[in-house]
């Protein structure tokens, strides 16, 4: 029995492992800051459902995939959840400097039997990953998005990132300093956001 939850299938294994993420989250809230709090209420729609659309743009197959700045888990935790039905060959790696919330996600990991590394360092200087997959969330405007994922990124790889409303002028901005093939999708949870969905980063001359 399967349902669908922001235009991905999902079993009801993963939905229940969805259901036990957010509410370690929630948990885990109290003590460090892992999400806004007044958003905590609102967790499966404001973090769950918003991370889960991500998937839908994610190549069909794929060995490694890197989330920086991972944060509390969005979507980092989230896609290796659906992996673990979808893709279960692929590893994910989660970057996060804070080491709070980076015990936060060994701990989520652990308790979800999830093929997840966590790198407690900063982006610019964790091992370089060579991932198919780069994703982030709500980190920073995509000019400086760029240079932290082609550090981690092949060069075929697929960078995905949830964007809000200034979305279409960081693009503008990027484009100054980039080269890169891009596709922008509506977001399923913020009339005003988008998910940017990118490939073959350069810098502009190279």
């Amino acid at each position: 029995m399967s349902q669908l939850v922001a235009g991905v299938n999902v079993s009801r294994e993963t939905m229940s492992d969805l259901e036990a993420f957010a509410a370690l989250t929630a948990k885990w809230t109290a003590k460090i800051n892992l999400i806004a709090r007044g958003t905590v209420d609102s967790i499966w729609e404001r973090h769950i459902v918003d991370s889960v659309q991500l998937y839908q743009f994610a190549p069909k197959s794929f060995e490694k995939w890197v989330d920086i700045g991972s944060g509390g888990g969005f979507p980092g935790i989230v896609m290796a959840i659906l992996a673990k039905e979808k893709n279960p060959q692929a590893q994910f790696v989660l970057i996060e400097s804070d080491q709070r919330k980076a015990t936060f996600l060994r701990t989520a990991a652990r308790e979800l039997n999830l093929p997840v590394q966590v790198i407690a360092e900063r982006i610019e200087t964790a091992p370089v990953q060579n991932a198919d997959v780069v994703s982030a969330r709500a980190l920073t405007a995509l000019s400086g998005l760029l240079s932290l994922t082609k550090r981690h990124l092949k060069q075929e790889g697929l960078a995905l990132f949830h964007k809000g409303r200034q979305s279409a002028q960081e693009v503008a901005d990027a484009q100054k300093s980039w080269s890169f093939d891009l596709e922008e999708n509506a977001s399923i949870t913020d009339p005003d956001a988008r998910i940017l969905a990118i490939r073959r980063i350069n810098t502009l001359g190279s």
